[in-house]
Formats: C-alpha cells, structure tokens, sequence
C-alpha cells in the first residue's frame, strides 16, 4: 500500500499544519550548519529531524538560494542517492521530499526509492519534461512559484502586479498539472525566489489568498534573507524571526512549514493549534 505522502485539500483527515524538515546534503546551503556531507552527519540529521517530530523530510541536493553554484545531474544524483538511502536505512517509514528540479532526477529517484513527494522550486519551468514525469509517476507534488534559475532568479524581480501575475502563475500551472491527472498537489509561493524583501512581505501579509485555489500551502523562509534584512543579523541569529513569520503565516493559511529548526516549528504549530481549538 503507498505511503500516505500529503493530503489533498485543507479539509483531510491528517493533522494540519505540518512541518517539514530540511535535510541539505549539499557543501554550500546559505545557512552553515544545515550542510550535511557524511554519513555520520546525515544520519544524526535525519533521527534529529524525526525526534523533533517533523511530518516531511525535505531532502536538496542542488542549494536553491540566489547565485548558487550550478550542479551537474549526475552530482546532484550521487549527493541524493547517498543521502536517501542512509535516511530510509535510518527512518525506512519516512514520509520524503525531493527537493529537484530535474525530471530524470525525479525517475531514478522513485525507481530507487519508491513513491516520494517531488519539491519542484522551478514549477517545471526548468525542465519541460517534470510535469508530464509526476503525471506519470503520480507523484505528489510541491508547486513553487520562481522566475529564472537559482543562478537568475533576483534578476527577475520585475513585477506589473505581484498578486495577479502569480495568481495567474498558479491558475495555469494547476490548469495543467490536473488536465495531466496529477491530483495531489501543494503550493509554495516561493519566498526569496525572484522576489525582493519588500515583495516577500507583500505575499505573506496576504498569504490567504492563495485559499482560492484549495489546495495545501507550504510556505519556506526559514532563516532567508528576507528575516536577516530585518534584523541586520546572519542565519545563526535568524531563529526568533523564523518562528514569528511562521506564527503568522500560520494564521494566513499555511499548511507546511519547511524549516531547518524542527522543534520550534513543532512547537509553534502546537500554540496555533491550542489557540485555534480554544477559539
């Protein structure tokens, strides 16, 4: 029977909010203390990141921040090979994401490992051939609105009208992904993708309008620039903004947080949760 990977609509069975833990298995994610490299390192990752009590285990293997180095697909390949099989040798019942934007990443990935959630930050714009590959594979999938590459993408913070042209950039990508009969979708408004500071503040002062679309919101600004130009402060020092952002945007709608501090992301959806019940 496959794993239930992420429920459908806001209205499912599964506890929402959830929170999604990132494990980078890559040498030069913006935030120092996330790299994992060996095998060691990964696998204390991977039980920290289940004993904390995270729902999603959000595994990258090519950073996605702004300006990072590009990575060949075999390396992205052999960085998550390696990295996915310590985490199931570790948590063999984890519910996974691939965070990738290559569709032959995505195949030998599900012909590894079986059924994953694909973390798509391009929305298939990168590679042409990612949604009809999640069709096939019906695989659940992470819809993230970019511009550009990780190499381009603040060159493309240029915007007629922030709030319609992604709204229409969601309209036509889940007009497409479900005419394909890809059913299980979230969507990820891509905080700090082609997007300034200012901008990033604009989309989550109104995060729930991206309700109209009724599918799950994953939201991600753990530790980005966009808290860090706030507080004058490095990631290190990011966590207190991380955990205020995600309180709001909890109260915006969101329905995964994808964090590099699992704990406090628990224990923040526990406080909504308490607030909301008693509500």
């Amino acid at each position: 029977m496959e794993k239930d990977l992420i429920k459908l609509k806001h209205n499912s069975n599964k506890r929402l909010p959830q929170v999604m833990g990132i494990l980078n298995v890559t040498p030069d994610s913006f935030f120092l203390r996330s790299r994992k490299q060996t095998e060691r390192e990964i696998a204390e990752r991977c039980l920290q990141i289940s004993a904390e009590g995270a729902d999603i285990v959000d595994v990258g293997a090519y950073s996605s921040r702004p300006n990072a180095t590009f990575v060949s697909a075999e390396e992205e390949w052999e960085r998550l090979f390696f990295g996915l099989q310590i985490l199931f040798r570790e948590l063999p019942d984890a519910r996974v994401s691939v965070d990738t934007f290559r569709a032959d990443i995505v195949r030998r990935c599900v012909e590894q490992f079986g059924q994953l959630i694909i973390n798509d930050i391009s929305g298939g714009q990168i590679d042409e051939k990612m949604v009809d590959t999640v069709a096939e594979l019906q695989m659940p999938y992470i819809l993230t609105h970019s511009r550009g590459t990780p190499q381009t993408m603040m060159q493309n913070t240029d915007y007629d009208d922030l709030w319609t042209e992604i709204l229409n950039y969601f309209a036509e990508k889940i007009e497409i992904l479900e005419s394909k009969g890809v059913k299980n979708i979230t969507i990820d408004p891509g905080f700090g993708f082609s997007k300034t500071t200012a901008q990033n503040y604009t989309i989550l002062a109104e995060l729930e309008r991206l309700n109209v679309f009724s599918y799950p919101i994953l939201v991600g600004f753990s530790r980005k620039t966009m808290i860090r130009e706030i507080l004058q402060t490095p990631p290190e020092e990011a966590l207190n903004g991380t955990t205020a952002l995600n309180m709001f945007a909890l109260t915006k709608g969101a329905a995964i947080l994808r964090v590099h501090d699992v704990k406090e992301a628990v224990e923040t959806v526990k406080f909504y949760n308490t607030i909301c019940h008693v509500c």
